[in-house]
């Protein structure tokens, strides 16, 4: 079924059978917490996302998938989504950025993944681990799509925690001045959009991005 495609592809289709005009970027949004988990000798493991889609996406994707018509959803009903949806990402790889001492850091498959639905809204959690673990003192992480089709933003108050973490990490976040397209970038089509890939850079100027500092 279409809804079970990578996220770009189910803003598509739900773009197109909702009727919306597809002339603007992002089409999806996302408001975003994340928690770095450290293990016991101080080094990054893994992130534990938890991303919160807007309500119109969460309305199209999750037809018909109230299995028992009780008319609620439940996380077993919306497994196979998650499943699904979370292993579609690794294209994109996963819209998540890691670097410890500067250096870009490789994700192994994710694991425990969820979907809760709650005040109309989806909620996509799973924990991303490194395939190896990074021993630094600086961390940074962010969270973009590269080709804007999905706008992430980070959530207000701790939107980026720490697990395990060494005594006396501090977390400075900064988000984006802007997250429209600048002025110049408003006359492009639709289709200069298409050409972006996940090697663009054209939605790096709107990522959240978190740096951890530990003694």
């Amino acid at each position: 079924m279409i809804r079970r495609l990578a996220l770009t592809s189910l803003a598509a289709a739900a773009l197109a059978a909702l009727a919306f005009p597809a002339l603007a970027h992002p089409h999806v949004w996302v408001t975003a917490k994340a928690e770095l988990v450290y293990d016991g000798e101080g080094r990054i493991t893994g992130i534990r996302h938890a991303w919160t889609f807007d309500k119109a996406y969460s309305a199209f994707v999750t037809q018909g998938l109230d299995k028992n018509g009780d008319g609620k959803l439940t996380p077993d009903e919306l497994q196979d989504l998650a499943k699904e949806n979370t292993e579609a990402l690794s294209e994109f790889d996963y819209f998540t950025v890691l670097k410890g001492n500067g250096r870009k850091q490789e994700f192994g498959a994710p694991r425990d993944y969820r979907m809760e639905y709650a005040d109309e809204a989806v909620t996509m959690s799973y924990l991303l681990p490194l395939r190896a673990p990074a021993p630094a003192k600086t961390v940074s992480f962010e969270v973009y799509d590269p080709t804007y089709f999905v706008s992430f933003s980070l959530a207000e108050g701790d939107a980026v925690t720490l697990a395990g973490a060494p005594q006396g990490c501090a977390t400075n976040i900064s988000r984006p001045k802007n997250t429209e397209p600048p002025p110049q970038a408003q006359p492009m089509s639709e289709a200069f959009f298409q050409t972006l890939t996940a090697a663009s850079t054209f939605g790096g100027q709107f990522a959240n991005k978190a740096i951890v500092a530990c003694p």
